[in-house]
């Protein structure tokens, strides 16, 4: 896969090629990231990429020319069929569902905003998609960037070595993840479940999908509500909520 990043701190998001994850993504010929940075597009000695809004108010607004050569530098090199993500709190909030979107795709180039955003214009003509990572206010569209690149390079087949991995994680299935533990058996009194040393592969899956179910109805209720639950599903929650009540 080939991940374009237009941005205006490169050294920043370059970072998460060398470490974790899509560091060994990178190092394997598995994903490929190149960045642009609109400073490069500009024509003044300033390298100006900002102005003040038309109309008043606060801030600055990132400026459409600069922007346009940028991310047509990142098209260019980005294979047919790479969409122009634009990462702004105004877009629809990725989510694991995405990410598994974009994992089948040949590229995707993302667009890190700065300032107040940028030239609606530049947004009406050039951008695909715009994707938000939730609703909080960051400095820039960098940290979401990377959280895009972690999200979805680790879902490229053969990137985790076991792909298992990554089909058991949290939201795969619209559940939180199950707990899981390691040696020690026992810590300051605290045990590893019987279930889970008993050898039985049946029963340890259906117990971590009843953990995974009770953690999800507990923590976030609002993704079991977007689950139609099986009949097996609904019975593990029951057992799952009057264990507790006990």
């Amino acid at each position: 896969m080939h991940i374009g990043v237009v941005t205006l701190f490169p050294d920043m998001v370059a970072t998460i090629a060398d470490y974790g994850v899509v560091g060994r993504a990178r190092r394997n010929a598995l994903v490929t990231l190149d960045i642009e940075n609109p400073r490069d597009y500009t024509s003044d000695v300033h390298r100006t990429v900002d102005d003040r809004p038309y109309g008043g108010g606060p801030g600055m607004v990132m400026k459409y020319a600069p922007l346009a050569g940028a991310v047509a530098a990142a098209r260019e090199r980005s294979p047919a069929g790479s969409p122009v993500v634009y990462l702004s709190p105004q877009g629809r909030v990725f989510d694991q569902a995405a990410a598994r979107r974009y994992a089948r795709l040949p590229g995707l180039v993302l667009l890190a905003g700065r300032y107040e955003g940028v030239d609606e214009r530049f947004i009406e003509s050039q951008v695909d998609e715009e994707l938000s990572i939730g609703d909080f206010v960051l400095s820039g569209g960098e940290v979401a960037a990377m959280a895009v690149i972690d999200a979805v390079v680790r879902l490229l087949p053969g990137v985790l070595g076991d792909d298992e991995s990554a089909a058991q994680d949290s939201f795969m299935e619209g559940l939180l993840d199950c707990p899981h533990y390691t040696r020690p058996e026992e810590i300051e009194g605290r045990n590893v479940p019987d279930v889970l040393l008993s050898g039985d592969h049946a029963q340890i899956a259906r117990w971590r999908l009843k953990q995974a179910l009770g953690r999800t109805y507990e923590r976030r209720p609002d993704l079991v509500e977007k689950l139609e639950l099986s009949d097996e599903q609904q019975a593990l929650l029951d057992e799952y909520l009057k264990e507790q009540r006990q």
